[in-house]
């Protein structure tokens, strides 16, 4: 074997052995992409279960207020107006909605459209000590309460798993490689706090 061909073969061996590195660092890459992505995913589901949660809730809380005397019609219109938007928003078939901003920032403002109509219901109700005396209105409130709270914690959750995922899409060079699956690996955006609404919906009485 002669000497030129051993060089040309030390170079064929040296391109594949640094094209089986490449391609093993973009493996890696893309998998803890995917991880991160499904981790995020996983996330949101959990999400939309205590929304939806809060509103399989609301009609039976309307209900329970329609009993009372004189109760402020346009607040339970309010509420479930804002309801409907959430179901709207919802059944829109939007899918992949961590990875759409737009569809994102349609599903947070129908979400805090409703947080602030039940805010406002529940400030009404203090008007009216005989229905917070009811059995019916009390588990109700309580079980608000606690949804509002999983929400807050839920909400924080997802925004953790979307910052981790974020963080590794823009590090170099794994922006370059995500780049390369468009809309795959989208970053993912956040949830934020309402002016006036860094907390829950005080639903105590």
């Amino acid at each position: 074997m002669g000497t030129g061909t051993k060089i040309a073969l030390g170079v064929v061996g040296a391109i594949v052995l640094i094209g089986l590195i490449l391609g093993g660092a973009v493996a890696g890459t893309y998998n803890s992409l995917v991880q991160l992505d499904q981790g995020a995913q996983s996330q949101w589901a959990q999400v939309e279960n205590v929304y939806q949660r809060r509103a399989d809730l609301v009609p039976n809380l309307v209900n329970t207020v329609k009993g009372a005397a004189n109760f402020e019609q346009s607040t339970l219109t309010a509420v479930v107006e804002a309801r409907s938007k959430v179901g709207q928003v919802t059944s829109g078939a939007i899918e992949n909605v961590a990875r759409d901003p737009q569809a994102f920032a349609r599903f947070q403002q129908a979400q805090d459209g409703l947080s602030s109509a039940l805010s406002r219901m529940m400030v009404v109700m203090e008007r009216y000590p005989e229905l917070k005396a009811t059995q019916g209105f009390r588990d109700l409130q309580s079980q608000l309460e606690g949804t509002e709270n999983r929400i807050t914690v839920e909400r924080m959750r997802f925004n953790e798993t979307a910052q981790a995922f974020n963080t590794k899409r823009n590090t170099f060079p794994t922006v370059l490689i995500a780049g390369f699956f468009g809309a795959k690996f989208q970053e993912k955006p956040y949830f934020k706090a309402v002016t006036g609404a860094e907390k829950p919906p005080e639903v105590k009485f």
